[in-house]
């Protein structure tokens, strides 16, 4: 059976991926889907593909390996990263109530089957287990209407607008800043 998205069958398997932590063997993958990512669709990480494109796996493996104030979750499809987001913990002593999720990117045909928000829930669970963790803050480009309502269901709430937070080929993007407070707090 097909339907508008493609086989109904490849869509109910992709709805129930397995979610883990990244570690540094999952660098080379990370950073292939990373990549994608940012040439993609530019507009929805701060970061770019120039910026990125000539990191070495070592580099970017290294990284995972020694950051101790984040993680970042995969969603596989098999052995197939098809999605990823991340989360750190803020630095200053003042601000070490919060994480930032950051690079959420799910494969175009990996969408529309609960892949980003299975990324989203599994990210806040983990995020607000973490001792002292009272909120998740992010960014989201104003004009991503999906990605706005996906972060409002999984229970964000917009706090502020940045016009112009960033240009790309030549456009002002503004941002929407969101909170998601612990349940409790």
């Amino acid at each position: 059976m097909h339907d508008a998205r493609g086989p109904v069958r490849y869509l109910r398997r992709m709805v129930d991926p397995e979610i883990r932590r990244l570690e540094s063997a999952d660098a080379a993958r990370f950073q292939s889907l990373r990549l994608r990512g940012l040439r993609e669709a530019p507009t929805a990480f701060g970061s770019s593909y120039e910026e990125e494109c000539d990191r070495p796996v070592a580099e970017v493996a290294e990284r995972m390996a020694r950051n101790t104030g984040g993680f970042i979750l995969g969603a596989f499809d098999g052995d197939t990263l098809i999605g990823t987001v991340g989360m750190q913990r803020e630095a200053p002593l003042k601000r070490r109530h919060k994480m930032v999720l950051w690079g959420m990117y799910v494969l175009p045909e990996a969408r529309r089957g609960g892949v980003g928000r299975r990324l989203v829930d599994e990210a806040l669970r983990q995020g607000f287990a973490v001792t002292g963790i009272r909120q998740v803050l992010l960014g989201v480009n104003a004009a991503n209407t999906p990605a706005l309502a996906l972060y409002a269901a999984a229970g964000f709430t917009p706090f502020g607008l940045e016009r112009g937070c960033m240009i790309v080929d030549g456009v002002l993007q503004d941002e929407v800043h969101m909170v998601c407070v612990r349940p409790g707090s």
